[in-house]
């Protein structure tokens, strides 16, 4: 598709504001428009935007959640959370420690006996900290999964993968550095911190999330698909643009359906969660604001390390900072889903933001750096409203 029509379709796509959330000020509504609409400009399929503060928020849209029949994002649309689910984990493992089951200091052999293990890599060297931190050294398993070409994808999106065999792909490698020496980002991490989850409570992580975290909040529109490839309704179709093979620099080609797919490779503990802009907000609200943990385990959650290129890394959070001062949050990425978000320090104002697309750029587009969701956050955080 050429930039031009997709600049014109997304300039005619729906862009109205939803009347549930009209106390915003038309300052920060007219804002939080045009970033939405630029999204989409600069090749996003649609955007979904949600600001909460105590006093109300502002929701605004643009751009098509179906580009085939052309019909607008919902405004109550699920999407795949991704790694924003790595959060609801980490604050779930971290009541865990409240009650006195378990040790952000435990080794993970000392519940996993033996499964990390071989090529250099020691679960009697690696804590339950470090693995919620990314600092325990391990290879990232999804680098040995075939998902990111376009014929990859299509051919093995509805593979089957367990936890301990992810494992087994991670250990297959030799660690990227000593458990506590540096910071690197691998979903083997939280593929873990699951299987630990399940051993101290002897039931799935999906339940222990349920029962901690989503019941408590009322996070109705928030759940889990296990291996199912199927979103709740409504929900944006999603789409990617893969690199083309042998490009140099990197270039993205045509633009593919790639709504259908196991979210859950690995057992899903890493980022398989679905979700709505209302309840992630909702979640990092009462995260922030002292409603999901004891002051103390807050704290814990907020111990930071450097992660270079994304900010500092506490136990599945992230320190990010505005053009107002620092917040908290953590972004997700799945084929077809882009999530971004942020909460004040003080849990009372927050942002989700929902792309329909991993990749919204135009086709043949050099990949940029950074994160293009940056500006939207900022200006839902520090605007006025």
């Amino acid at each position: 598709m050429k930039r031009t029509s997709v600049v014109i379709a997304a300039l005619c796509a729906a862009t109205l504001v939803s009347p549930a959330v009209a106390s915003a000020t038309p300052q920060l509504q007219r804002t939080l428009q045009r970033d939405a609409d630029k999204l989409v400009a600069d090749g996003s399929p649609g955007a979904l935007v949600e600001v909460s503060t105590p006093g109300g928020g502002v929701k605004v849209r643009s751009g098509h959640g179906d580009l085939r029949i052309k019909t607008p994002v919902p405004w109550n649309a699920h999407f795949r959370i991704a790694s924003f689910s790595k959060t609801f984990l980490s604050a779930t493992m971290l009541q865990l420690v409240g009650e006195g089951r378990l040790s952000l200091e435990d080794k993970v052999d000392r519940w996993l006996p033996g499964v990390v293990s071989g090529n250099g890599n020691d679960g009697r060297a690696i804590t339950v900290r470090q693995l919620l931190q990314h600092t325990s050294g391990l290879h990232d398993y999804l680098a040995e999964l075939d998902l990111f070409t376009e014929e990859g994808f299509l051919r093995h999106r509805f593979d089957r993968l367990s936890a301990s065999e992810a494992v087994k792909l991670a250990v297959g490698k030799p660690p990227e550095f000593a458990p506590g020496s540096s910071w690197g980002y691998s979903n083997t991490n939280y593929v873990l911190a699951g299987m630990v989850t399940e051993k101290v409570t002897g039931r799935d992580w999906q339940k222990e999330i349920t029962d901690r975290i989503i019941r408590p909040l009322d996070l109705r529109e928030t759940s889990h698909p296990y291996t199912s490839p199927f979103i709740p309704a409504p929900h944006a179709r999603g789409y990617d643009r893969f690199v083309v093979e042998g490009s140099n620099p990197p270039r993205l080609g045509r633009r593919v359906d790639v709504t259908l797919m196991n979210p859950s490779a690995g057992g899903g503990a890493d980022g398989s969660i679905n979700s709505t802009t209302a309840d992630g907000n909702k979640f990092l609200r009462a995260l922030l604001g002292g409603e999901v943990l004891e002051p103390e385990l807050l704290a814990e959650m907020k111990k930071t390390v450097p992660a270079p290129g994304l900010g500092a890394y506490g136990l599945g959070l992230m320190k990010l900072t505005s053009s107002c001062g620092d917040y908290w949050g953590h972004g997700g990425a799945l084929p077809g889903y882009l999530t971004g978000n942020g909460v004040t320090e003080d849990g009372k104002r927050s942002v989700m933001v929902s792309l329909n697309t991993l990749t919204p750029y135009h086709p043949g587009a050099e990949l940029p750096e950074g994160n293009p969701l940056a500006p939207v956050i900022d200006h839902a955080l520090c605007g006025r409203g």
